[in-house]
């Protein structure tokens, strides 16, 4: 298993009691000053550090990370997600068929404002792979390309889900929001965006979210949610825009 941190102390203690069945555990520090390592050594994890530089995500660490693994098979979590003991045996029981995948695409259950949140689920994420082959883009809210064909575990099957311990505010979504449409500028920088992007994009993530995914199940915060997410887009096409005009 590898764990990308960054003054992750908040949540590392519950993550590695939930993963301390698995064969290795490896941190890739990107120079936290918490008491991240300071937990880390508790579990006898392997440590790599990789420098935070101006980074404003774990991506641009990931394949560092995944390379630090030694074993066939790679998990990767972050910092805030637990695995469920369902996940661990299914995860290991994957791996020992003969005709495993060469990656597994894993649900994950989110929180927001204090409650689970239907419009986010099943939020699958390609998180079990073999490492040889596996790269990892350096942009935020990408995937890693692995060499071979991949599965999905069943939406249905929640008890196989990865957990997201954190429990998003609308302070800390309004922050993130900042932070990855910054890298989102970088990611799309080919992109022409005009007018019509900043009208039809967030519309489409905010009616995808609260309709086609049933936000409307989660109440108040299921429509506060959908309007966070068609904000997103709003300002990842402006500064996207900002940027082929301006060059800043």
């Amino acid at each position: 298993m590898v764990i990308n941190t960054y003054n992750a102390a908040a949540h590392l203690e519950e993550v590695l009691q939930s993963a301390s069945a698995f064969d290795e555990i490896v941190i890739c520090d990107m120079e936290s000053t918490d008491d991240t390592l300071d937990i880390a050594r508790r579990y006898d994890c392997k440590i790599v550090t990789f420098p935070k530089k101006d980074y404003v995500s774990a991506e641009p660490a990931r394949t560092f990370a995944i390379q630090s693994a030694s074993n066939k098979w790679v998990l990767v979590v972050d910092a805030d997600e637990v695995i469920t003991t369902e996940l661990k045996d299914f995860l290991y029981a994957t791996a020992a068929r003969p005709d495993a995948p060469a990656g597994l695409w894993i649900p994950r259950k989110n929180y927001f404002m204090g409650r689970f949140m239907h419009s986010t689920y099943p939020d699958f994420l390609l998180r079990f792979f073999i490492r040889e082959g596996t790269e990892w883009p350096p942009y935020v809210h990408t995937f890693p390309t692995v060499k071979g064909p991949t599965e999905k575990i069943p939406a249905k099957k929640k008890e196989l889900a990865l957990v997201h311990l954190a429990d998003d505010s609308i302070k800390t979504r309004l922050e993130k929001t900042n932070l990855y449409t910054d890298n989102e500028v970088v990611k799309k920088a080919n992109k022409n965006y005009g007018v019509g992007a900043l009208l039809w994009r967030p519309f489409w993530r905010f009616f995808k979210s609260y309709f086609l995914k049933q936000g409307f199940l989660d109440g108040v915060p299921g429509f506060i949610y959908a309007c966070l997410e068609g904000v997103y887009q709003f300002i990842a096409v402006s500064k996207i825009i900002e940027k082929r005009k301006t060059g800043k």
